[in-house]
């Protein structure tokens, strides 16, 4: 007959071994792959995604840059955006903005809805970031020297971080603005190689101080339909 200590200790082995993700038997098959084919994996899972909650921000901007604070909406792949962003011209702005066949709509205080060139505050076209050629996925699989990080949780899921190198060149074909030296990046992702967030810091203002934009990603976002406004 088991006694209540025999019980306590089996009921606190089994509780462990939960929070440990099941002991063995459970262990995700990503943990046995290379940061490369993880980052691959990301890639895939990203462009596969129909809409893409997503929010672009930065602390602050160097005082001489006229630039992106911050960029938070809904992208697909067509590619489109529908959010709000918030710009950095000598006095800060926010705006509701709409980037859609190629063309990007602002609606800023007291005016009706205008195009805009997004190149003139630095930015790149935000629906342009979702292109599964030539936007922010497209850093993924551009990474170098790739090491893996430390691992936490978030409630059940397991994130853990990918950090490595980006070439300039690959990071300028998505900010036009920025420098020709390389950026450092470091990825999170779960257990089951999906993208959760990206830190980047470099020079993405090409003759100011380094900044450093961080990007939350959502692949199971709401449907939108995204038109243009005008």
């Amino acid at each position: 007959m088991r006694t209540s200590s025999n019980v306590a200790s089996l009921v606190l082995s089994a509780a462990l071994c939960i929070a440990v993700s099941g002991c063995q038997g459970n262990d995700s098959p990503s943990r046995d792959q290379s940061p490369h084919d993880r980052l691959a994996a990301a890639k895939q899972g990203f462009d596969d995604a129909d809409f893409i909650d997503f929010t672009l921000s930065t602390k602050s901007l160097p005082d001489d840059v006229e630039g992106l604070l911050s960029a938070k909406g809904t992208g697909t792949h067509d590619p489109a955006f529908d959010g709000e962003v918030k710009v950095q011209t000598g006095f800060d702005v926010t705006a509701p903005l709409i980037a859609v066949d190629n063309d990007v709509y602002i609606k800023l205080p007291f005016s009706d809805w205008s195009t805009l060139d997004p190149a003139r505050y630095g930015a790149p076209d935000p629906a342009e970031l979702m292109d599964t050629k030539g936007g922010i996925s497209s850093l993924f699989t551009a990474t170098e020297d790739l090491a893996v990080g430390d691992s936490s949780r978030d409630g059940e899921t397991v994130l853990t971080s990918i950090d490595g190198t980006i070439p300039g060149d690959a990071v300028k074909a998505v900010f036009p603005s920025s420098g020709d030296d390389g950026f450092d990046v470091s990825y999170t992702l779960t257990d089951g190689n999906r993208i959760d967030s990206i830190e980047i810091t470099g020079p993405f203002y090409d003759g100011s101080d380094d900044v450093t934009y961080s990007i939350s990603l959502d692949l199971d976002g709401d449907k939108v339909d995204i038109l243009a406004p005008i």
